[in-house]
């Protein structure tokens, strides 16, 4: 046994140095994705595993901000909204040479909208696509739920080939999650230990890169370390404390990714003592989120450009729906913990709140992926909100549980606090975060919060006719939401990619990271 242990360790070497041989750009993500299967995504590393390997329908220009197709040459909107004609461009083939045809359009819109199909990113479509009609071979009609102002921005899914299903439902676990086939620049195998993308040229694209190697990076230090050895060529995210390594490196760059989330703790409102409103404004008080950056992210207050941006809100700054009117808590305030506490009902005693003649006392749980990106966060949380007065207990929760559990509203009773991080792209939909949860809304509503006056502005948001009205809606929202606190709000974190030099052209998308890959260059050493 130990023999073939070693032989299979030999012949993993070999293989990778056959990799480098064959100038295949290697790269690290924390994690490998789960599945290459975009109708199945859980995390952004399955999102820019998939974006080598499809194209969504409609996609943000990293350059210019519009919204753009690769896959339609004609667009028209019908009926104010309610409606969206597309003409199929030519030409265009999926990976096993078959053509792309309006009939693949209408199947990955039933297949979005097929109840039977275990699709968590699917339910936010399901509240918007009404259903699909073809045409022709190359024209399809997509409707709508509701006139939208936007109807191209909601339609960012990839396009799934009907002819490599049998039908529907889709299941999750066929061959096709991990030997996909799709019409983006790279087709791409999923192995035990790597992903493997090979270019694939089309009507409408012409990758540079011949090859890329997906792998699991594991220990930051020991993916910063690899990178400047030149053991691989790019890590997809750097964590601030390490980025001075890099940027004092000649042969390695940083580059800006812009992943348009914010961090949070969620707060269970059906709690019988974090449903006061003054509970959840104490718990926001007890915070020090300048500390708290100091700790995790390594902050340098010499440093210009700072790892983070605070936030009020559930969007980012830079969004048109973020409202600046809202004030950002940066430090703890004692004494209003203790006038709000008090204002709830509740006694200090030796140094501990209680209310009911019992202590307060906290279950927090985290994303565990994030300890990654601001080291000890949960534990330098607790230890904020016990020096507060509430005695609290700290968990890591598995990706695979927040998947399963908690997005799903699971976790519910088996925690009160839950510090994740929400990622948006092209559409910045909170209704799936906030509305009352039932069978086609608030999907991902963490503990099944519901108030009557955030339903009604994500309604209000949906059925605005303008940017203007969507901006009126969702900055009250944003308003409405530091008056309520069933979230803590933290900050934007500013993630950072590294990439040897022998990368060139290497123009990072937004949240989808891969959109604009054709540009990318390997020009490896001699």
């Amino acid at each position: 046994m130990r023999a073939e242990r070693r032989l299979g360790r030999a012949v993993w070497v070999a293989g990778l140095l056959m990799l480098v041989a064959s100038d295949a750009v290697l790269f690290y993500e924390g994690t490998l994705p789960t599945t290459l299967n975009p109708l199945f995504a859980r995390s952004m590393v399955d999102r820019r595993a998939q974006e080598l390997t499809f194209d969504r329908l409609f996609h943000r220009s990293v350059f210019t901000g519009e919204v753009r197709s690769r896959l339609v040459d004609v667009e028209a909107v019908l009926d104010d909204g309610a409606g969206i004609r597309l003409g199929i461009k030519q030409g265009i083939r999926w990976h096993d040479g078959q053509r792309l045809v309006a009939a693949d359009v209408c199947f990955t819109v039933s297949a979005l909208l097929d109840p039977a199909t275990p699709s968590q990113m699917a339910r936010p479509y399901r509240e918007v696509l009404a259903g699909c009609k073809v045409v022709d071979r190359k024209t399809a009609i997509i409707r709508f739920t509701r006139a939208l102002h936007n109807p191209a921005e909601q339609l960012s899914f990839a396009l799934l080939p009907k002819h490599a299903f049998d039908g529907l439902p889709m299941r999750p676990d066929d061959d096709f999650a991990v030997r996909p086939i799709g019409t983006g620049p790279m087709r791409a195998r999923k192995g035990r230990s790597e992903v493997y993308f090979d270019a694939n040229s089309n009507a409408h694209h012409s990758p540079s890169i011949g090859a890329l190697r997906l792998s699991e990076g594991g220990d930051p230090l020991v993916q910063v370390r690899t990178l400047l050895n030149g053991g691989v060529h790019g890590l997809i995210a750097v964590p601030p404390v390490l980025r001075a390594d890099i940027m004092s490196s000649d042969e390695v760059s940083l580059k800006s990714y812009d992943l348009r989330s914010w961090w949070f703790i969620a707060v269970d409102t059906d709690h019988p003592v974090l449903g006061s409103v003054d509970v959840r404004h104490a718990l926001d008080a007890a915070l020090d989120r300048r500390q708290l950056r100091e700790l995790t992210l390594g902050y340098d207050p010499e440093d210009p450009v700072q790892p983070c941006e605070f936030v009020s809100g559930p969007f980012v700054p830079s969004s048109p729906y973020y409202n600046r009117g809202v004030p950002v808590r940066l430090r703890s305030d004692l004494a209003e913990v203790r006038e709000r506490m008090v204002a709830a009902g509740a006694t200090e005693q030796h140094g501990s709140w209680i209310v009911d003649g019992e202590p307060v006392t906290l279950r927090i749980g985290m994303h565990a992926p994030l300890d990654l990106e601001a080291r000890d966060l949960l534990n330098l949380v607790g230890n904020q909100l016990q020096a507060a007065g509430f005695s609290r207990r700290v968990f890591k929760v598995s990706d695979d549980d927040w998947s399963t559990k908690a997005l799903p509203g699971k976790l519910k009773g088996e925690f009160d606090l839950l510090i994740g991080k929400w990622s948006f792209g092209v559409v910045e939909n909170v209704g799936p975060l906030f509305e009352t949860r039932t069978s086609n809304r608030g999907a991902l509503n963490l503990f099944n919060y519901s108030e009557p006056e955030v339903d009604r502005l994500v309604r209000a948001w949906e059925d605005a006719r303008t940017i203007g009205q969507a901006q009126e809606a969702y900055q009250a929202l944003h308003l409405h939401l530091a008056e309520q606190r069933p979230y803590l709000f933290l900050w934007k974190l500013d993630t950072k990619s590294a990439w040897r030099n022998e990368v060139t052209g290497a123009t990072v998308s937004p949240y989808w990271y891969f959109t604009d890959f054709d540009g990318w260059s390997f020009e490896p050493d001699e």
